[in-house]
């Protein structure tokens, strides 16, 4: 699969040579059962560009990062090599940094999305408030206001 976005690393410690650097994380690929579901999922909420799409696939193109929604299945396999499936529950979570996690809130839940807790005031300072994709994977809304 061939992805159009800039796969540049930054140099680091003066060090240009991709490499010598693992602090570039370029793609984060989710396992979906549905990618067309899941692609209107993540366009609706994020309004992201698709910056890649097959049959088995949709790539978003954030600021800094790429992600990849892979069908499970054939595509995985021919990914990863077989796998284990694994258990339902929480196994990932992305955190989306924002200025007002109330209004935040209330634009996602215009959006159709369904807030599943906060917004909350945390102990360690922070407001956040937290949602599923149809996958089931959480993001988190953080906002140290």
């Amino acid at each position: 699969m061939s992805l159009a976005y800039d796969r540049s690393v930054p140099e680091a410690n003066g060090k240009g040579n991709v490499g010598e650097s693992l602090k570039a994380i370029g793609a984060i690929t989710l396992f979906v059962d549905d990618p067309q579901r899941s692609k209107e999922f993540y366009a609706r909420v994020f309004e992201a560009d698709v910056v890649h799409e097959d049959d088995n696939a949709v790539a978003f193109g954030f600021d800094n990062l790429v992600v990849n929604l892979l069908k499970r299945g054939a595509a995985v396999d021919e990914l990863l090599g077989p796998v284990q499936p694994v258990e339902a529950g929480a196994s990932f979570l992305m955190t989306v940094w924002v200025e007002d996690t109330d209004a935040v809130c209330t634009d996602l839940a215009d959006r159709g999305v369904e807030i599943a807790t906060g917004p909350q005031d945390r102990a360690w300072g922070l407001r956040t408030a937290a949602f599923t994709d149809p996958d089931s994977y959480v993001k988190t809304l953080n906002c140290s206001c």
